[in-house]
């Protein structure tokens, strides 16, 4: 178990490299995560989002009843500031119907489970952090299909309900089970132990289908790739600082400041990924922006957490 543990604790740690990893070795070797597609994948995103339940407490769902305030102003900045960037963005530069539909996505989904991770490093306010990430989840299955109805139903077909059923099956329904399991089973030391392991799996989840995204478009990376990069790090960087000045205009601390920039940063585009492969299937540059920004986001919000980390240890410098 130790080892287990150690080895649970370093894919956690460097998320990113391992998710970037992943996709390298799909680009060059598809055969070997082409199964990562349809099904597959909504069950990888759903034992994700299964895990993400699971350390879930009465306590945390406490959160929402003492700080509604809070919750209420993060919950508004995640499904306004980073559709309406996606849409600013879509319409400047005029993108391409797939990427302006994975920026789309990406921009209306839910803050991202590794979030609550980045807000601890970045000694920002955690609880703070739970409370958002559980209220944008549960609001998904109504705002995500809402939102990109509004933003891109005039240009694109867009099947609202079929995407409402899609985010209540990987995300709600596994959340609440892991919420229930949690629940039944907090108490037993099987359990606790088997919750120190559980993110690992989720990071291998989500490489998975980072990776099955990559062996399927590959060969999209090469013509599309440095479009795709260069919109999701414009709209990622504009949520990190559209976030921290929200906070800042709502007279928040430090902490709370810094957790709203990631939470509003760092969206859940392995749902968008899921999205776009079953609901966007002819327009495969929507899964590919998607599953760029899963690796983008995890790399950028661990290298802003550190800074914001760092910055503190420069005003207190050791004696």
């Amino acid at each position: 178990m130790k080892i287990l543990f150690k080895a649970a604790k370093i894919l956690s740690s460097h998320t990113a490299l391992f998710v970037i990893a992943a996709a390298v070795l799909a680009f060059f070797e598809p055969s070997w995560f082409s199964w990562v597609r349809g099904d597959t994948q909504a069950f990888i995103l759903g034992f994700i989002m299964l895990t993400m339940g699971m350390t879930l407490s009465p306590d945390d769902f406490k959160i929402l009843l003492k700080r509604p305030f809070d919750i209420f102003i993060g919950a508004c900045a995640q499904y306004t500031i980073m559709p309406l960037i996606a849409y600013a963005i879509v319409h400047i530069a005029n993108l391409p119907a797939g990427i302006a539909v994975g920026l789309l996505l990406v921009g209306t989904c839910p803050g991202g489970v590794s979030s609550n991770i980045m807000s601890y490093l970045a000694r920002g306010d955690v609880a703070f952090s739970v409370g958002m990430t559980t209220v944008s989840t549960l609001l998904s299955p109504i705002m995500t299909p809402l939102l990109m109805l509004w933003l891109s139903g005039e240009n694109i077909e867009i099947d609202a309900f079929g995407m409402f059923k899609s985010i209540l099956i990987v995300t709600l329904f596994p959340v609440i089970a892991g919420c229930v399991l949690n629940f039944v089973f907090s108490k037993s030391r099987a359990y606790k132990e088997a919750m120190q392991i559980m993110p690992a799996f989720s990071v291998i989840g989500l490489a998975f289908i980072v990776a099955g995204v990559t062996a399927l478009c590959g060969d999209k990376v090469l013509s599309s790739g440095l479009t795709i990069f260069a919109v999701i790090a414009v709209h990622n960087a504009l949520g990190y600082l559209s976030g921290y000045f929200i906070g800042g205009a709502f007279k928040m601390g430090v902490a709370q400041k810094r957790t709203l920039s990631i939470e509003v940063g760092c969206q859940n585009a392995g749902l968008g990924t899921n999205l776009a492969s079953k609901h966007f299937a002819l327009l495969p540059d929507a899964a590919l922006a998607a599953a760029v920004a899963c690796v983008y986001h995890s790399v950028s919000g661990t290298i802003l957490a550190n800074l914001f980390a760092w910055s503190d240890s420069r005003k207190s410098p050791r004696k």
